[in-house]
């Protein structure tokens, strides 16, 4: 077993991608020099989770994919519709032999050329890897973050969508890396919390739970929005306010969402211990109803 950006992934030799509807594998080359994804950051990518065939939660994240695509101005090609991603994403989880439990991450970006030459017509690359049963536990210990001092997210009409250009998120976990934190909270342009480089933050304060709104230039993460609808549904208060260091400081508890791991809870940020009675409820609501193995 090994990690893939904080997952516990499988590791083998080699795997199968799919480059365009062409099947590779992941050793050979793909990009030429001119690509916009790596000269320019013109791109975006989705992060599925497959449990069993099934990819969890599909109806959020082809909403977010489509109104992200259409926003980049990326025309997806006429024969690569919501079906035809569907089938070529269980079709590699079984090459890769990862359909009972699979990350997939599908990358899209404008083609190769200056920044205003070629088609605004997308090329894909969709990666599978199997993912352990293990990224459904529950941590005793719970997760140790710090704050990147060294950047501020933009909060602008891009801000929410999960584009090629990643920099902050970057250096952020390469920050939490360095100081032996499991994750790093990154700030927006005011200063306030933003999200983390690979989760959205919650915050519960005398049994209410606070999340930054989109304006403040946090990711739109589908999980957050599943947990929004959950939280709605069971008459639990959720307020969308912008979040201080000084909020972060008075919290009762604080947790992190996302659609590979669901609910982890926070054990510490600096001096500040959390504890975890709301957040282990809803990590055990979302298991129930979402990640079965």
């Amino acid at each position: 077993m090994g990690f893939f950006m904080g997952f516990p992934v499988v590791l083998s030799a080699m795997s199968s991608i799919d480059y365009n509807g062409k099947i590779m594998q992941d050793d050979q080359p793909l990009f030429l020099a001119a690509n916009k994804s790596y000269r320019y950051g013109d791109g975006l990518f989705e992060t599925m989770k497959v449990s069993h065939g099934k990819i969890l939660l599909e109806d959020l994240h082809f909403a977010r994919l489509f109104s992200s695509l259409e926003l980049l101005q990326l025309r997806l090609p006429a024969f690569f519709n919501r079906e035809k991603i569907v089938g070529a994403i269980l079709r590699l989880c079984e090459l890769n032999k990862a359909s009972n439990l699979a990350r997939v991450r599908l990358s899209f970006f404008r083609g190769n050329g200056g920044l205003l030459e070629g088609t605004d017509e997308a090329k894909y690359l969709l990666e599978v890897w199997p993912l352990e049963p293990s990224v459904h536990e529950w941590s005793i210990n719970g997760l140790e973050l710090g704050i990147y001092p060294d950047a501020r997210k933009s909060c602008d009409l891009f801000s929410p969508l999960k584009t090629s250009s990643f920099l902050p998120y970057v250096q952020a976990a390469r920050y939490a890396r360095a100081n032996k934190w499991n994750d790093c909270l990154v700030l927006n342009t005011w200063g306030r919390i933003c999200d983390s480089t690979i989760a959205n933050v919650f915050l519960v304060k005398n049994g209410q739970l606070f999340t930054p709104p989109l304006d403040e230039g946090c990711i739109d993460g589908v999980m957050r929005r599943f947990l929004k609808t959950y939280l709605a549904d069971n008459d639990l208060v959720l307020e969308e306010k912008g979040i201080t260091i000084s909020d972060l400081e008075e919290a009762d508890e604080v947790f992190l969402t996302n659609c590979i791991r669901g609910i982890r809870w926070v054990g510490r940020i600096g001096d500040e211990k959390y504890s975890y009675q709301i957040s282990r409820q809803l990590h055990e609501a979302v298991r129930r109803l979402l990640f079965k193995e």
